[in-house]
């Protein structure tokens, strides 16, 4: 997620640069554009590339294109950011599609009628893969990502609740949306942006690190707007008890006469459950709950896309309030729209729509499957070495959710089905045992050695009420191979060792790369060393951005 970034006074800066070891030569002499390779340029040699404003006169675009490529390899390897749930690899056919229509705007409708079309097929696909009822028609767009599709879901709900209240003559000035604490932010930014009360509800042990049903039982009035109930926690990759809570939103309507409405956060996990053999681990969690009335998915999460396609649908059109629908007349026909964005890239729908037709139901089960027997497999190995025990529960025995110390691992089970359900996410810190012997070791030394590895693997509390607890979290995609799974098992294990056989030593403050001068002067984010200094601590929850 990019961070806010400030402007600079560029001559202001320059100045500050030049008193930098590296800029103290004062040598900046003019570019020569004539050069028999990209390094044999005065930009390579002794003119830098202007940063802050834009030069005069350019610079030979394979010169460029080889400093910028060159600057780039600064940044971490995407298939070892084990943070991210975004996708980091496609076949190259399905690359191949994307840059042959990098160009074509999915708001042009009328000039990419085709495009358009596969647009409206992957409405469909994902309305029937999400049980769609008989006699309704679903509606839905794509979005830039799960956050817009999030907004529009949040956004429909309150408008809908707005427009009962009227008819009622009741106030329509005090909304609310209860979530859980473990939300991830896109969540609580819909609450704020459009001005509706966020009840951030507590997660504790006994909620498994979710939305807890008996909280939302007493949280619950007629200013609620809706529940968003998360498939598929971005901390610990737990599927919340979506017919639970609908069940509870039944017996609440059954008493008051109060229509509460459910938004199903599927970001990554709706593009799990529906494939896997364990599903949702409940008999329902979409649209065959009538009190279900859109769910949201990241096409570029587990529905393997690369990154800018997310998904919002409605179960039926009657959802979606005609006064926030938008008729368009641009260019030449009429279009209905319903986007906080309007231009954006149409590649990623193109990309999704053959990842789709091409590995199809089996195609999707076998990698989701694949995936969630990797997580297993690098939670009990985790668990194996007495050194960690995991938070998340994907490789216990269905209906098994907590760690035991020396309790024999489960590992009959032939698919997920045999376990509990959820995200192929592997939350884990140390063990009890481990803390008691090794007191001087901090766990975010592990996530910083990793990195020295190229491994990017988060550190991070769990939210507020079960702060006191770190964890790490890897993320299995789809391009976890059993290779580099082995050769991950290996490097923590050998980093956990180090760690133990050094004196007392605070690697905790050590980081991988020294701050930018961009990131000095022109970011209003801070260093990982330097958090303490935010304006939120991290316990009070801010961190739910990671994703």
């Amino acid at each position: 997620m990019a961070g806010l970034a400030r402007h600079v006074d560029p001559d202001e800066l320059i100045k500050k640069l030049h008193d930098h070891p590296a800029h103290r030569s004062g040598h900046h002499a003019e570019r020569a554009v004539s050069h028999t390779t990209p390094y044999s340029t005065r930009y390579a040699a002794s003119t830098e590339l202007s940063k802050f404003r834009i030069p005069h006169d350019g610079a030979p675009a394979d010169a460029v294109h080889q400093l910028l490529k060159d600057e780039l390899d600064l940044d971490g390897r995407p298939n070892l950011n084990l943070a991210s749930f975004v996708g980091t690899y496609m076949e190259k056919e399905g690359e191949r599609l994307m840059i042959e229509n990098l160009s074509k705007n999915l708001s042009d409708a009328d000039e990419y009628p085709a495009m358009m079309n596969m647009h409206a097929r992957c409405v469909s696909i994902l309305a029937d893969l999400w049980g769609v009822q008989k006699g309704e028609k679903a509606i839905g767009s794509a979005t830039t990502g799960s956050s817009e599709a999030i907004h529009l879901g949040g956004l429909a709900m309150k408008r809908r609740w707005q427009e009962k209240r009227q008819k009622e003559g009741k106030d329509t000035t005090k909304p609310n949306i209860l979530m859980g604490a473990n939300a991830q932010v896109a969540l609580e930014k819909f609450a704020r942006y459009f001005e509706v009360e966020a009840r951030i509800l507590p997660v504790s042990a006994k909620s498994r690190y979710r939305l807890d049903p008996d909280l939302v039982k007493k949280n619950i009035d007629e200013n609620t707007i809706g529940v968003f109930v998360i498939l598929g926690s971005t901390y610990t990759g737990h599927y919340e008890p979506v017919e639970e809570i609908s069940k509870i939103l039944d017996d609440y309507e059954k008493e008051t006469g109060v229509d509460i409405p459910i938004h199903v956060d599927g970001a990554s996990g709706a593009f799990i459950a529906p494939f896997t053999y364990a599903q949702a681990g409940g008999p329902k969690w979409n649209f065959e709950l009538p009190r279900v009335k859109s769910i949201n998915v990241s096409g570029h999460k587990f529905g393997l896309v690369y990154a800018g396609v997310g998904w919002i649908i409605w179960r039926d059109e009657s959802y979606l309030p005609k006064h926030l629908v938008f008729e368009l007349h641009y260019l030449g026909g009429t279009e209905e729209s319903y986007t906080l964005n309007f231009s954006r890239p149409g590649a990623q729908i193109i990309a999704q729509y053959y990842n789709l037709i091409h590995l199809g139901f089996t195609g999707y089960r076998q990698i989701m499957e694949n995936a969630l027997a990797n997580a297993r497999l690098l939670s009990r190995a985790l668990e194996a070495t007495g050194w960690y025990q995991c938070v998340s529960d994907i490789h216990r025995k269905k209906g098994d959710y907590i760690f035991e110390k020396g309790k024999e691992v489960y590992n009959e089970g032939e698919t997920s089905a045999d376990y509990n359900s959820g995200i192929p996410v592997v939350a884990f810190c140390f063990s009890e045992d481990f803390k008691k012997d090794y007191p001087h070791v901090k766990q975010v030394s592990v996530s910083n050695l990793l990195r020295a590895k190229q491994y990017i693997i988060p550190n991070y509390p769990l939210p507020p009420n079960e702060d006191k607890t770190e964890i790490l979290r890897v993320v299995v995609r789809e391009s976890m191979s059993m290779d580099l799974l082995d050769r991950l098992i290996s490097d923590i294990c050998d980093v956990t060792e180090t760690l133990m056989q050094t004196d007392v030593v605070d690697l905790a403050a050590w980081q991988p790369a020294s701050a930018s001068f961009e990131k000095q002067h022109l970011s209003r984010g801070l260093e990982s060393r330097n958090r303490h200094e935010a304006k939120q601590p991290m316990s009070a929850g801010v961190h739910r951005s990671v994703c």
